[in-house]
């Protein structure tokens, strides 16, 4: 299991209430439901992290399904609601 952290931005900050926050999962998948089970008293969150795009390491998670993208020890997710009307 690695250990890292998710970094929200814009939406995803003030629905998840906080900046970022650690996580410990082998997958985006695994990670992105741990958040939401985390938050589950704010429903606001789910429906932002939704319409996200996902960058981990700094590179684009893109279209893969978050099961098959692998989190390495350290890694930092940032969760990026669409800016200025852009869709996800």
């Amino acid at each position: 299991m690695a250990s890292g952290t998710i970094r929200y931005w814009a939406a995803a900050k003030a629905a998840a209430g906080t900046a970022e926050e650690g996580y410990e999962a082998t997958t985006l998948g695994a990670a992105l439901a741990a958040a939401r089970e985390r938050h589950a008293a704010r429903p606001e969150f789910a429906r932002v992290l939704a319409r996200c795009s996902f960058l981990v390491n700094g590179e684009q998670v893109g279209r893969r399904g978050h099961d098959e993208v692998a989190l390495p020890e350290g890694a930092v997710v940032e969760v990026l609601p669409p800016f200025a009307g852009g869709c996800a």
